[in-house]
């Protein structure tokens, strides 16, 4: 069972100390979890226990705890007290990112299994979307992204014959698919189209991503631009008990 030392400014944040008393036992708790001090389903000492730790009432305690608990950094099992849940990695989708660029600020490590490269004939939601005719030859590229040597996605992408021709002779294994597309290719991103939905893993998905057969995903499919000409066209396969998407929508 992790121990919970005083809340205090361990790390030189002096910024900590100018919050609340729940918000500085939230904080503190935070970090530890998510720098693996406290690890995944290991069980956090009781109300009790974290009441003369931290010198606080009950309703101090609770307070933290459930905002830890809205986060989805901890949860409750019924007579058992609170555990640690295993933290989601997350994506911002106000800019358009590949996922190392978007995970690797963060501190994680990330890199990919290239699953097959091949020319395919365009489906038709393919070829809407690329604005190519049905059976057209397009570029496939399919890959298994790893998240601190996790599987944590399935990507499957379409591309432009020739363009996807030419990102297969680059190293997909480490550099993101856009930085290639920008950096060596010359092709300036602009937007992308978002879709997302829930789905449940099939045989094969559940295979790759070490999960059960079932078990919920993130199947988002994103059609990225350079400037109006779609280049990219995707569906990304997202394990759902390890990756998040997050957006800031403003009420104007």
């Amino acid at each position: 069972m992790p121990t919970l030392p005083q809340a205090k400014n361990d790390d030189g944040d002096a910024a900590l100390l100018t919050l609340p008393r729940h918000a500085q036992i939230r904080e503190t708790i935070r970090r530890r979890v998510l720098d693996g001090t406290y690890a995944p389903h290991s069980q956090m000492p009781s109300e009790s226990q974290m009441m003369a730790a931290f010198d606080v009432s009950r309703i101090t305690i609770r307070q933290a705890l459930g905002d830890l608990q809205k986060e989805g950094l901890i949860f409750k099992v019924a007579g058992k007290g609170s555990f640690v849940a295993k933290p989601k990695a997350f994506q911002n989708l106000s800019r358009l990112q590949g996922f190392g660029e978007a995970m690797g600020p963060s501190g994680y490590e990330t890199f990919s299994q290239v699953l097959s490269l091949k020319q395919v004939g365009a489906s038709e939601q393919v070829a809407r979307r690329l604005l190519v005719e049905i059976e057209q030859p397009v570029f496939e590229i399919q890959r298994l992204r790893y998240l601190n040597r996790e599987p944590i996605s399935v990507d499957v992408s379409y591309f432009p014959l020739a363009i996807g021709e030419r990102l297969a002779q680059e190293d997909l294994a480490t550099r993101d698919i856009f930085v290639i597309l920008e950096n060596d290719l010359g092709h300036a991103l602009t937007h992308a189209d978002v879709q997302i939905e829930a789905i449940s893993a099939d045989e094969t998905l559940a295979r790759q991503l070490r999960t059960a057969e079932g078990s919920p995903l993130l199947r988002i499919e994103r059609l990225t631009h350079a400037g109006e000409q779609p280049i990219d066209f995707e569906y990304l396969y997202y394990r759902g008990d390890a990756f998040q998407y997050r957006l800031r929508i403003d009420r104007t």
